[in-house]
């Protein structure tokens, strides 16, 4: 059986695919990090923490108060949590509000959770 050259080069291409595709695939992460802070578990673990410290408060912190309440509070873990800052507080406070429209406002989560 003989094959021309048309024939020989579609081989190459889909060997080449082929390869091209199994490299690509073991770069591809395929179980979550020990660090990774971006799943549901971790912000219910976030938002336990913000509730934690805010029942604590006698007053309502502003959002850097809070933060840096919640990084030295004791259930926050500081490796897997190693990338929280305000902003990433902002993120979950507005995911939060999202979750509860009836809330708007660090005074108002503090109010709830201190009733």
């Amino acid at each position: 059986m003989k094959f021309d050259t048309s024939t020989w080069m579609m081989i190459g291409f889909v060997a080449a695919l082929a390869i091209s595709v199994w490299k690509m695939y073991a770069f591809m992460p395929t179980k979550t990090l020990h660090d990774d802070d971006t799943g549901e578990d971790s912000h219910e673990h976030l938002v336990s923490v913000m509730q934690k410290v805010l029942k604590d408060e006698e007053n309502p912190p502003n959002v850097e108060q809070l933060h840096q309440k919640m990084t030295q509070h004791s259930d926050f873990d500081k490796e897997k949590h190693w990338r929280f800052n305000q902003n990433k507080l902002r993120q979950l406070l507005n995911k939060h509000y999202i979750k509860n429209p009836h809330l708007s406002s660090i005074e108002e989560i503090h109010k709830e959770v201190r009733s």
